[in-house]
C-alpha cells in the first residue's frame, strides 16, 4: 500500500525495503501515466481523428508538460484538447508527487527519527533534541 509509511517512533527502513518501496511507487506513477496516455489517445483518435501514433504524440506531449503537436480543428476535438490539457496538468503533477513521496519521507524520517531508548519513541518531559538524539531529561542528565 502506497500510503503506509513508518512513523517517527520506527527506525527508517532498511535499503532493500525502501528501493522496494520506490519500485512500488514508481509502478504506480507508469499506472497512472499509461492510462492517462490511452485517455488521451483515444480522445485524439475519436474527436481528432488523427492516427493512433500522431494521437500518441499529442497526448504524450500534453502529459510531459509540452503541449500538443496538431492544433485540433472540430469543435469537439477542442472541447476535447482543452480538458485533457486540464487533465494533464494533474496527473503530471500527481505522478511527480508519487515518485518524490518515499524519498521525501525517508529524509524527513532521518531529520526527525530518535532512536528508540525503551520508551516507544515517546519524549519524555524536559528532554530536547540535539543533533537528532535526545538529550537530557526532566532531571536534566
Amino acid at each position: 500500500m502506497l500510503t503506509k509509511f513508518e512513523h517517527r517512533g520506527q527506525p527508517p527502513l532498511p535499503r532493500p525495503a525502501f528501493l522496494a518501496r520506490l519500485a512500488r511507487h514508481a509502478a504506480v506513477a507508469a499506472g497512472l501515466l499509461a492510462a492517462a496516455l490511452l485517455l488521451g489517445m483515444a480522445g485524439y483518435h475519436l474527436f481528432e481523428k488523427l492516427s493512433w501514433i500522431d494521437a500518441f504524440l499529442n497526448a504524450a506531449m500534453l502529459l510531459g508538460g509540452m503541449g500538443p503537436v496538431d492544433a485540433p480543428k472540430a469543435a469537439a476535438g477542442k472541447l476535447f484538447a482543452g480538458a485533457y490539457a486540464l487533465f494533464a496538468g494533474l496527473v503530471f503533477i500527481t505522478v511527480a508527487g508519487v515518485l518524490a513521496a518515499p524519498m521525501a519521507h525517508r529524509l524527513l524520517h532521518r531529520f526527525h527519527w530518535r532512536e528508540d531508548d525503551g520508551d516507544g519513541g515517546q519524549e519524555k518531559p524536559g528532554s530536547r533534541l540535539v543533533g537528532g538524539r535526545k538529550k537530557g531529561g526532566a532531571t536534566g542528565g
